[in-house]
């Protein structure tokens, strides 16, 4: 079997099963306990959130250790925004587009319904890009908040953000990347962000990993409460483990990270290429050069996706028709419809995302494709 949807989820990497393995057996005790066990847990926690900071390049205060992208989403826009209109007495203003994940879109809906917070979403072009002057003319005196995927995790476009962060840092407001795509193919350290989010399950940390990295300036309300862990930004028992998995993955893809975006993108390129000589109907999605290097996403006019998803496993690859996270959603992808594209072509996407140590001759890999999209042609 060829995985080739590592978007979705990536295999846990065995330095980080290694690394873990002590605290799913002797090293038990809770990181908040004073004595001798628990301190030795608050030590390897520690150690975990310097480490992480360093790859952010911030400061070890300024990470959040989280369950995962989705938690790290939500409190980084409704910890911001709910904690801005505590603070100023507004109704919080947010900046996004209709292109963002589920996390992003579903917690500005939330802010909107419950807060009666107002959003403007801004526009993309046919690539999945912002204009960075369209975030600019979005911004007003009660935005609290700008919130946009570093890259995309359908179509992989990856957004301007050194322009964006400029715009952001002029009017002086707090820009928060949703950088789970990114991580581990895209610098983390000087983006110009107050905030960024990144899931370790697509890193090689096991599911349920995640951390938040915001500058400990921005006023954040937790949505957990409790015992005040994290200093008080996430209360709850620590997962330590947790923490130091995704701490040895964010290092082992951050060491990785200039050579396999090379590597992987010269073979992505290739693929690509030969998927659109090989059937007529092919076209790629996303933006042509500012892409992430493991992405490649069509749609193939004229056939069922989900159909053309069956027949590729038949053949053994495996790769997806978008996001994984839209559970039991047979709708088109808000992302296609957003950059234009019909709901009837929408519907025929399927998404190709690679990983890090990706490697080989692409070809079988295209014909593959082509004789899937070509025996649910003939039905």
């Amino acid at each position: 079997m060829l995985y080739l949807d590592h978007a979705a989820s990536a295999p846990v990497r065995p330095e980080v099963r290694e690394a873990i393995l002590p605290f799913l057996g002797d090293r038990f005790g809770n990181a908040s306990s004073h004595h001798t066990v628990g301190e030795d847990m608050a030590a390897a926690l520690d150690d975990a959130r310097r480490r992480v900071a360093r790859v952010f390049g911030m400061r070890p205060g300024d990470i959040v250790f989280t369950s995962g992208g989705t938690e790290a989403n939500n409190l980084a826009i409704k910890g911001v925004a709910i904690a801005a209109a505590l603070r100023r007495g507004i109704r919080p203003h947010i900046v996004t587009s209709p292109l963002e994940h589920e996390s992003v879109l579903a917690s500005c809906d939330y802010l909107e319904r419950v807060h009666g917070a107002a959003v403007t979403r801004v526009a993309v072009d046919g690539g999945g890009r912002i204009d960075p002057d369209e975030v600019r003319a979005a911004l007003r005196e009660d935005t609290v908040l700008v919130t946009v995927g570093y890259a995309n995790n359908e179509i992989g476009t990856v957004q301007d953000v050194d322009a964006i962060a400029a715009v952001t840092a002029e009017l002086r407001v707090p820009l928060h990347l949703d950088a789970v795509q990114a991580a581990g193919w895209l610098p983390l350290a000087g983006t110009g962000a107050a905030a960024l989010s990144v899931a370790g399950h697509k890193l090689g940390a096991p599911h349920g990993t995640g951390v938040l990295a915001i500058r400990g300036r921005i006023p954040l309300e937790p949505l957990l409460h409790g015992g005040g862990q994290e200093r008080g930004r996430r209360s709850g028992t620590e997962h330590v483990a947790g923490a130091v998995a995704i701490a040895v993955a964010l290092e082992l893809a951050e060491a990785e990270r200039v050579e396999a975006s090379l590597r992987v993108g010269t073979l992505r390129d290739a693929f690509a290429s030969r998927v659109l000589a090989l059937v007529r109907e092919a076209e790629v999605t996303g933006d042509p050069e500012h892409r992430l290097p493991g992405t490649a996403s069509f749609t193939f006019a004229g056939v069922s996706g989900e159909a053309v998803l069956l027949e590729l496993e038949r053949r053994g690859v495996v790769s997806s028709s978008g996001s994984a996270c839209a559970a039991g959603s047979d709708e088109p992808s808000h992302v296609l419809i957003a950059l234009g594209v019909a709901p009837e072509i929408a519907q025929t996407a399927v998404r190709f995302t690679f990983g890090h140590h990706a490697a080989g001759d692409p070809a079988p890999v295209a014909a593959a494709v082509a004789a899937a999209v070509a025996a649910v042609r003939s039905r």
